[in-house]
């Protein structure tokens, strides 16, 4: 017999909390100029206790081919990815109206 979640009260083969938290979130996508005039890619306001950062950044970068680490509840990538980084968290689940990229490039040491 499988387990039930404790949210939802379902078994945990058809719970729909993951679900439901990746649509009841804001994520904003900006870009920062760091040293030596690199561009950065920042994933902010993930939060949610279902979903493991780590493991989004680590799909992200393979899917991008690029590196990337996790800091501060935010993902950071090298490299302007902003609409790429769009496309694939779509593809991960999360809903659409709810990403925002910013088009400003902020300065950050």
């Amino acid at each position: 017999m499988s387990e039930i979640c404790p949210k939802c009260g379902l078994p945990q083969d058809i719970c729909v909390c993951e679900s439901i938290a990746k649509e009841d979130q804001q994520i904003i996508i900006s870009r920062v100029k760091r040293k030596f005039g690199k561009i950065a890619t920042i994933i902010g306001g993930i939060k949610s206790k279902n979903i493991n950062l780590k493991e989004v950044a680590k799909s992200l970068k393979g899917k991008l081919a690029c590196g990337g680490t996790v800091k501060e509840n935010s993902i950071e990538l090298q490299g302007n990815h902003a609409e790429k980084v769009k496309e694939e968290l779509i593809k991960l689940g999360f809903n659409s109206d709810s990403i925002i990229i910013k088009e400003d490039v902020r300065y950050k040491r």
